[in-house]
């Protein structure tokens, strides 16, 4: 059960791992250390939110409100306060446009090359559902990222309109 919780923590932060600060907004004053580690520590903030809302899930399932609050309560922590302090930081967030084009790029590494991969390994692995959950989610992302990039089109052909 712990690998199937943790493998599904994974599916979930799958587009956060791969974030990067913006970059018009990174922050150039920091020590290259010190962004890798804000890197690292928002990746662990990340998994850990979503790793403690599916603990909260079967908690609640099982009939233990007090520690699904208590998960939930944790979990919360971890992005509104950790994650966002260290993203602010870092400098992760730019213009919606920059936004929109660092999401584009991260919805279409996932769904061209990260879930591809995985699929076609659990597949020749033999793990034919796997598989199937995997090529399901790199078809979510592919409509996540048309959409960015609907709004993206939208957004640059109202800022020309604004000049």
């Amino acid at each position: 059960m712990k690998t199937n919780i943790s493998l599904a923590a994974l599916i979930l932060t799958a587009g956060v791992l791969s974030m990067q600060p913006a970059p018009a907004q990174s922050n150039a004053s920091l020590h290259e250390q010190t962004k890798q580690n804000l890197s690292t520590a928002m990746h662990g903030e990340a998994f850990a939110y979503a790793k403690y809302m599916a603990y909260a899930e079967q908690a609640r399932k099982s009939g233990d409100t007090a520690l699904a609050n208590l998960l939930e309560k944790t979990a919360k922590t971890e992005r509104l306060e950790h994650f966002a302090e260290e993203a602010r930081l870092a400098g992760l967030v730019g213009s919606n446009a920059a936004n929109l084009k660092d999401a584009i790029k991260g919805e279409s590494y996932e769904t061209e090359t990260m879930y591809r991969e995985f699929a076609e390994q659990a597949e020749q692995a033999g793990d034919h559902a796997a598989a199937q959950r995997f090529e399901e989610i790199r078809k979510d992302e592919a409509k996540h990222r048309d959409a960015f990039t609907a709004a993206l089109n939208k957004l640059e052909k109202k800022n020309q309109g604004d000049q």
